[in-house]
């Protein structure tokens, strides 16, 4: 026999909800209803998507499904293309990005990026790293010498590098150069951390350097990471997108995702099905 009456059951019912965990992550991201098209090709299609601070975000999908054109919104990088057109909004901590009083070269000093292949500048080690405070404006080569260790020691690359800084960048593996890439980005003092497929072009253990670097630095910044690489996306991020024709089918922790998927088309995606 319970020993509860209906409406304590009710009350202890209430209680436990209000126990379950809450988030209280800011967003730092915020899409909503954004629609884009190369010409006549309508590449994304009411893309809703509320990015938190301080995660990692992994977007997942087949090729040709908007991961990386999206991803290129983030910092309006996706303007280059001169056939390009869109509505809808993407707030940046509350501010429209895509409004054009914004300033594309303000919001690149908050967004960083890390590309699929690693692109190093033709210059040395440390001059790669300090190009990107020299351009705002820092002069002060001791000032300067701190950013460059800084920004190296994040990207976990220090110790390899710090006896040849003045060596080209060329010089290094393709895994490190993109820590160096990373350096690069870290360098800026950015919030957020673009990645389109950053391991791609990288060996395993490269990958794995990587992928424990995205998890530490996940502590001071936000990171979005485009990945083809599902087990990757589970291993390292908090969130996780499902892409699929310019839409967004699935949008979920990412233990969700890869255990108990809601839609039929994420089940089919991540059990090899199709992609």
């Amino acid at each position: 026999m319970s020993l509860l009456t209906a409406d304590k059951k009710v009350q202890v019912e209430i209680n436990n909800e209000k126990t379950k965990p809450v988030s209280n992550k800011n967003k730092v991201y915020d899409t909503k209803d954004l629609n884009l098209w190369y010409g006549e090709t309508h590449a994304l299609k009411d893309i809703n998507l509320a990015i938190n601070e301080k995660e990692v975000t992994a977007i997942i999908g087949p090729s040709g499904c908007g991961k990386s054109t999206y991803i290129k919104t983030l910092n309006r990088m996706v303007e280059l293309v001169p056939t390009v057109k869109t509505t809808g909004t993407i707030t940046y901590k509350g501010k429209n990005i895509l409004d054009r009083s914004f300033k594309v070269e303000d919001l690149r000093t908050h967004v960083g990026m890390v590309f699929q292949k690693p692109n190093p500048f033709p210059k040395s080690i440390y001059e790669n790293v300090a190009y990107g405070p020299k351009i705002h404006g820092i002069k002060n080569k001791k000032v300067l010498d701190e950013i460059v260790e800084k920004s190296l020691r994040g990207a976990s690359i220090w110790d390899e590098v710090k006896d040849r800084l003045n060596e080209n960048a060329y010089g290094l593996s393709g895994g490190q150069q993109q820590r160096l890439c990373i350096a690069r980005c870290l360098a800026i003092e950015p919030n957020v951390i673009l990645m389109d497929e950053p391991t791609s072009a990288l060996d395993p253990k490269s990958t794995l350097r990587i992928e424990e670097l995205v998890q530490e630095l996940k502590k001071d910044y936000s990171i979005i990471i485009v990945t083809h690489n599902m087990q990757q996306a589970a291993r390292i991020s908090d969130k996780t997108a499902f892409f699929l024709n310019g839409e967004v089918v699935e949008f979920d922790d990412t233990d969700r995702i890869f255990t108990k998927p809601s839609d039929q088309r994420t089940e089919d995606y991540i059990s090899g099905r199709f992609g």
